[in-house]
């Protein structure tokens, strides 16, 4: 029911819309300035018609902070991945920088525009265009909640950015892998002068194409000596690198829960590691918690990825490989072997896990290059005697 006030010469209407979900408080809808009560009444009859219809906006006066934030803790409640959470919480801090405590209703179509253009100029497209699909995800609440009536974001183009040479040659650099002699040589002395699973750890990367949090959540029941295989169905999920805090997720894509089969050599290695592991258990019965780990620590918790990544520079150190190699390097060395032996793209992305052939193709057409690059190399060293 509409309420009409005089104040002077003129007249207002107030509408009472119910209570904001967000802030709880009262919501309604006002105007003045009419010249009489009739002139307020009509326009009144206007606003409660499109409230009865459910076509009737009323701009909030809440801050895109507050929004972003409550938006956030449903989302985390959707059953989506805590990794997912905390990208989305991280994107939408960008927003929050310049915008905190502004209106989100007030938010414009230029404002938008204007803070995504800055953003594509300090970072890489991929992550402006994760801060991108947060932004969607925000604003396309808002407007389904009532709080806005126009969403910013809608028709807005990432513009494709033009890459600088440096951009290009550091692109090339991205996939970093080992060469035959090369793995050969590290993973060598990886069992002569390696720490504790060293050599298990590295060989098992190399052989498989395992990505890390694969690796590092791989259970003995994921095992299996007879049939030589390992089954993938999960990842290990530990960003702040703490022993006990750390959580196991499903993989990567639909595509990485997969079963793989093992070299013999690999089989071998893993079943030695097992009467270790046996023993470990027996010596630290007082302390150990058996989770059935299998790169587990002394105390039975999954190993930890910083110490993985310490242990290969380390490692490192020691070789003259002159490259900077990280724990995904060797999921791109196993790919390059494969490539190499002459496996097809679709088993190498079954393999891989790679629920995107796109990804396979990109990784597959890549190193290809670099072994033509590199088997033209070797012909001219070969035949460069014979020129005169």
């Amino acid at each position: 029911m509409a309420k009409f006030k005089q104040r002077g010469k003129s007249w207002s209407y107030h509408i009472y819309l119910g209570i904001d979900p967000l802030t709880k408080k009262r919501l309604e809808v006002s105007k003045g300035g009419f010249k009489t009560k009739k002139e307020a009444q009509t326009a009144a009859r206007l606003v409660e018609l499109q409230k009865d219809k459910g076509t009737l906006v009323k701009e909030s006066d809440i801050s895109f902070e507050t929004f972003a934030k409550d938006w956030l803790k449903t989302y985390s409640r959707s059953g989506v991945k805590i990794s997912s959470v905390r990208a989305r919480e991280k994107e939408m801090k960008h927003f929050i920088s310049v915008w905190g405590p502004y209106p989100i209703s007030k938010i414009t179509k230029k404002m938008y525009e204007d803070r995504m253009l800055e953003l594509n100029e300090q970072y890489s497209r991929n992550y402006v265009g994760g801060i991108h699909a947060c932004g969607r995800m925000i604003f396309r609440k808002a407007k389904t909640q009532g709080i806005i009536k126009i969403n910013p974001t809608e028709d807005f183009q990432l513009p494709k950015k033009q890459q600088s040479i440096e951009d290009l040659e550091k692109e090339q650099e991205k996939i970093l892998f080992l060469e035959k002699e090369e793995l050969a040589h590290f993973l060598k002395l990886a069992h002569s002068d390696g720490l504790e699973m060293d050599h298990l750890v590295f060989s098992v990367l190399a052989y498989t194409g395992l990505r890390i949090g694969e690796l590092l959540a791989l259970k003995w029941t994921d095992f299996n000596d007879k049939l030589g295989t390992i089954r993938i169905t999960k990842t290990l999920y530990n960003p702040n690198n703490h022993v006990e805090k750390y959580q196991l997720l499903t993989p990567k894509t639909k595509g990485s829960v997969r079963t793989i089969r093992i070299d013999e050599t690999i089989v071998s290695l893993l079943k030695k590691h097992r009467v270790y592991q046996n023993e470990i258990k027996l010596k630290n019965r007082l302390a150990y918690q058996d989770l059935a780990f299998i790169f587990a620590r002394e105390d039975g918790h999954p190993q930890l990825r910083k110490v993985i990544e310490t242990r290969l520079k380390r490692l490192l150190k020691k070789t003259n490989i002159e490259k900077n190699i990280t724990p995904h390097s060797f999921r791109h060395t196993h790919t390059s072997l494969l490539i190499e032996a002459g496996v097809g793209i679709k088993e190498i992305q079954q393999r891989l896990g790679h629920s995107d052939i796109n990804t396979t193709m990109n990784i597959y057409a890549h190193m290809t290059a670099n072994m033509e690059e590199k088997a033209s190399q070797q012909f001219s060293e070969l035949m460069k005697d014979l020129l005169l």
